[in-house]
C-alpha cells in the first residue's frame, strides 16, 4: 500500500507540474512523465489494477453513450477503412519481427509479441505461453503506448490545430443524478458480464456494449462528466508510468531503446497509411490518425473524446485491430512450435 500511495503522489505531482507548465493533456501525460522519471531514478512504483480497470469502464460508458441511432447507421460506411486494418497489422509484423530479431537479437516469440500492437495483458499472456521474455515484452509495449500517446497530441495540434484544452465532457453538476447512477450501473454491470463471458478488453467493451443498448433504448442522454474522464486519464497515465518500475540500465540500453526505435517505425507506417486514406478520401484526417495509430485503446479513446473526433469510428477500428492480433496469436504459437520441431 505504501508503494501504491507513493505512486499516486508522484503521479499527482506530475499532473500538477504539467498544469503549471500548461502542457497539453496534463491529467494523462503528467502522471506518465512523473512515474517514468521516478522509475528511472530507482523509485519502486506500483499501480492498483482493479482501480485502473474500474477507471477504464468510464471510457467504455463514454463511447457507448455516443452510439445513437444516427451513429449506428453510419457503421456500414466504415468498411473501406476497416478492411485496411488487417493489412496494416501484417505490414507491422513484416517490419517489426525482423527489426527485433536481426537488430536486437530477440528470439522469435519475444520478437513476434513485441511487434504485435495488441493489448498489453493479452500479448504478455500469449508471449509467456510461447516462451518469450515477459519483462522485455512489458517494457516494449509500455514504451509503445507511451511514445504514441505523447507524440499524437503534438501531431493533432500541429497538423489539424486540434484544441487539446477542450473539456472532455460537461461538469458533473449539470448531469442529472438518475443518469449518473445509470452510468455507474452500466459500467459495473457491463464489466462484470464481460468478464463472465471472457470478452477481451472486458473493462472497456463490456460497459460500452451495455451503455450503447441503454442509449439506443432512449434511457441515457449524457456522456460521463468531465471530472470522470479526467480521473480515468489520471489513473491510466499512472499505470503506464508505473510499468517502468524496477527498470535497470541494461534494460534501458536494450529494451527501452529498442522500443523507441520500433515506435519511430510504427509512426512512419501509420502516417503512410493515413496519407493513403486521405488521398483516397476515405476518412477525415484526425479520425484516420486516431483510428490507425497503434497505441492503447483506452488512451486513444481519451484523445478522441478531447479533440471531438468521431469516437465510434476510432473505437471500431481499434476493436478490429485487437481482434485480428489476438486471432493471429495462437496461429503464431503453432508456427513457432513447428519451426522449433524442425
Amino acid at each position: 500500500m505504501r508503494q501504491i500511495a507513493l505512486t499516486f503522489l508522484i503521479a499527482l505531482l506530475g499532473a500538477g507540474a504539467f498544469h503549471l507548465l500548461k502542457i497539453p493533456l496534463p491529467w494523462l501525460l503528467g502522471p506518465i512523465a512523473g512515474c517514468l522519471v521516478a522509475a528511472l531514478a530507482g523509485v519502486r512504483l506500483k499501480g492498483l489494477k482493479p482501480l485502473n480497470d474500474g477507471m477504464r469502464t468510464i471510457l467504455g460508458v463514454a463511447v457507448g453513450a455516443t452510439l445513437t441511432p444516427a451513429v449506428l447507421a453510419s457503421f456500414p460506411a466504415m468498411w473501406p477503412t476497416l478492411v485496411i486494418i488487417p493489412l496494416t497489422v501484417i505490414c507491422v509484423g513484416l517490419v517489426g519481427i525482423p527489426y527485433f530479431r536481426r537488430v536486437w537479437g530477440y528470439d522469435f516469440p519475444t520478437a513476434y509479441y513485441a511487434t504485435m500492437p495488441g493489448g498489453l495483458q493479452d500479448m504478455l499472456a500469449f508471449g509467456e505461453e510461447a516462451g518469450g521474455n515477459v519483462r522485455t515484452l512489458s517494457l516494449i509495449h509500455a514504451t509503445r503506448v507511451l511514445v504514441i500517446v505523447v507524440a499524437l497530441p503534438f501531431l493533432l495540434s500541429g497538423i489539424w490545430n486540434a484544441d487539446l484544452d477542450n473539456a472532455p465532457g460537461v461538469p458533473i453538476s449539470t448531469v442529472p443524478v438518475p443518469e449518473l447512477l445509470l452510468m455507474i450501473a452500466c459500467a459495473l454491470g457491463g464489466w462484470w458480464a464481460a468478464r463472465k463471458v471472457g470478452l477481451f478488453g472486458a473493462s472497456i467493451l463490456g460497459p460500452l456494449i451495455v451503455t450503447a443498448i441503454v442509449t439506443l433504448s432512449g434511457y441515457l442522454h449524457n456522456r460521463p462528466p468531465a471530472e470522470a474522464i479526467w480521473a480515468a486519464q489520471f489513473f491510466i497515465g499512472m499505470t503506464i508510468g508505473a510499468k517502468y518500475s524496477g527498470i535497470t540500465m541494461v534494460e534501458v540500453r536494450r529494451d527501452l531503446i529498442a522500443g523507441i526505435g520500433f515506435c519511430v517505425i510504427l509512426i512512419v507506417l501509420t502516417l503512410v497509411v493515413v496519407e493513403l486514406v486521405l488521398l483516397a478520401n476515405l476518412a477525415p484526417g484526425m479520425e484516420a490518425l486516431l483510428a490507425f495509430a497503434p497505441g492503447g485503446q483506452a488512451e486513444l479513446m481519451v484523445l478522441a473524446l478531447i479533440v471531438g473526433a468521431d469516437v465510434a469510428f476510432v473505437v471500431a477500428h481499434h476493436v478490429l485491430r485487437i481482434f485480428v492480433v489476438i486471432l493471429g496469436a495462437p496461429i503464431a504459437v503453432r508456427l513457432f512450435r513447428l519451426q522449433s520441431a524442425d
